[in-house]
């Protein structure tokens, strides 16, 4: 399917450059030009994402708008691209995100404005690549030029510790990338090709201890990017020292590259090493969701808190995904949505009191509700948002997982119900001291609410959050053929199991049975 007679995968993956050679050709004085045109961009990219939803076929199963021509040919490199549910719902949230974080950013930043723009806009060339590439080179392409505009993002218009915090996020990814790398030449030289689909049409896996080899090496790669205890070290000073708009790509798009990347071949080609290492990574999941929220409740910074909060909540979308169950990676797949979501928005609350006042500490607040009400209202929803309150994006993405993991260990189930909890008590215990109780500092008297753009900004997340806390159906639709498809591959037995439970099960056969009719 072609757009001006441009495939349309690669029409969305670099869009964003037609936004780089605008600004590079207009002036650094003309800051509200430059301003424009990279909002015009990202939202002209939103736009045809939607286009690209509303062409979706949910019913059929494989990759779709496929891409394919040769690339580096004497290495079998081939320019692969194509979607499934899972990306197509990665893709849109990207797409969302970039243009509020980009709208985000017309006051907050002053200086260089000009690249400041044109690293957004490479990033979301990158981000945007990762999830439609299906020749492994490829994939490894588009990640390492997601890292490098994300480094300068943070290393020049970060906060005080802007360096350090750069340097950390640039050191260990670079690391995950690397080891990742030597798995991709692994396959290469195993399966004669970098094309995924291939692989996977084979049939046939590695030899199962160097597929644990092998599995090791991308987990290294996706856990560091989640991130999971214990790799996330370098997630908090990277939030706290990002620019708002920053962070909320960070947390919203480039924590799920990592998930995304444990769906998308840890499953598909590592079933058995999958299976193995299933115990260990179910520990090392539980251990995130307890520890981010416990770390979490101590935080005397809002920046901070939410950014650890991101660590307990990735965990759950691990803990789903290695639950091998249709319910708990559906589950898994609408969290990394929802985290998105909520987490994005969280952000850009905080940057915008950061705006006001330049200091994120919550002792500094309090009574903010009488000052500022239209904040404080969206700053409830979100907040009930992330806490996963029935009703909104939260409960569902959470309540699902944990369904598909109780059918599998109780107890997992049990642990990782710890965590809502907790997480309910850091998010209303930030937000009771912020906006409750009297306004006594003087330097919160005079606090503007938010303007027109800024309200703006939150409508189409606070949207989401009640569409898919309402109506989740559709977003479920998308992903039921590829969560089928991983399961079928990494816990064959599964569908055999339930086939069974219903030949032996006069009524489930009847509801089985009512349920293809509808």
């Amino acid at each position: 399917m072609d757009i001006m007679g441009i495939p349309i995968l690669t029409f969305i993956t670099f869009f964003p450059l037609l936004g780089i050679l605008i600004l590079l050709l207009l002036p650094g004085a003309k800051s509200t030009a430059v301003k424009l045109t990279a909002n015009i961009i990202t939202f002209i990219e939103f736009i045809i994402t939607i286009w690209l939803l509303n062409n979706f076929n949910s019913a059929a199963e494989g990759m779709q708008f496929l891409e394919r021509a040769d690339w580096i040919k004497t290495a079998n490199v081939q320019y692969l691209m194509g979607i499934d549910g899972i990306s197509l719902l990665l893709i849109l949230l990207t797409s969302l995100l970039t243009f509020i974080a980009t709208l985000s950013s017309w006051s907050a930043i002053k200086e260089r404005l000009k690249e400041y723009y044109i690293f957004m806009l490479l990033l979301e060339v990158g981000m945007v690549g990762v999830f439609v590439s299906l020749d492994l080179v490829l994939f490894y392409v588009f990640w390492e030029v997601m890292l490098v505009p994300m480094y300068f993002l943070i290393g020049v218009w970060g906060g005080e510790r802007k360096l350090y915090a750069a340097i950390k996020f640039f050191l260990y990814t670079l690391f995950g990338s690397v080891m990742m790398l030597i798995g991709i030449l692994v396959l290469y030289f195993n399966y004669g090709t970098f094309d995924l689909l291939k692989m996977m049409e084979a049939g046939s896996y590695l030899p199962y201890v160097l597929q644990c080899w092998v599995f090791v090496a991308f987990f290294l790669g996706f856990a560091i990017k989640v991130p999971m205890f214990p790799f996330h070290t370098w997630l908090p000073d990277a939030h706290v020292e990002a620019p708002t708009a920053g962070s909320v790509i960070l947390a919203g798009v480039l924590l799920k590259m990592g998930t995304y990347g444990f769906v998308r071949f840890s499953l598909t080609l590592f079933p058995e090493a999958s299976r193995t290492f299933l115990p260990y990574v179910i520990i090392l999941a539980l251990i995130s969701i307890v520890y981010g929220a416990l770390v979490s409740l101590m935080q005397k910074d809002m920046k901070k808190l939410i950014a650890y909060s991101s660590v307990s909540h990735m965990g759950f979308v691990m803990l789903g995904l290695f639950a091998f169950t249709p319910m708990a990676i559906k589950g898994a797949v609408i969290q990394m949505i929802n985290h998105g979501i909520s987490t994005g928005a969280l952000f850009l609350i905080v940057g915008i009191i950061y705006e006001r006042r330049h200091t994120r500490l919550i002792s500094e607040f309090g009574g903010l509700s009488s000052i500022m009400p239209k904040y404080a209202a969206i700053f409830l929803i979100i907040t009930m948002s992330s806490i996963g309150l029935p009703g909104l994006n939260g409960f569902i993405g959470e309540f699902m997982i944990l369904m598909g993991v109780f059918t599998v260990n109780w107890v997992w189930a049990a642990i990782a119900a710890t965590g809502i909890i907790l997480g309910a008590g850091y998010m209303l215990w930030m937000y009771q001291r912020v906006m409750f109780g009297k306004a006594e500092n003087p330097a919160n008297q005079n606090l503007k609410d938010l303007n027109l753009r800024e309200f703006f900004i939150f409508i189409p997340l606070v949207i989401m959050a009640f569409w898919i806390g309402i109506y989740p159906k559709p977003f479920l639709n998308i992903i039921d053929k590829p969560v089928e498809k991983i399961v079928r591959i990494v816990n064959p037995d599964y569908y055999t199991k339930e086939a069974v439970v219903l030949k032996s099960d006069p009524e489930a056969n009847k509801t089985a049975r009512k349920a293809e009719v509808h």
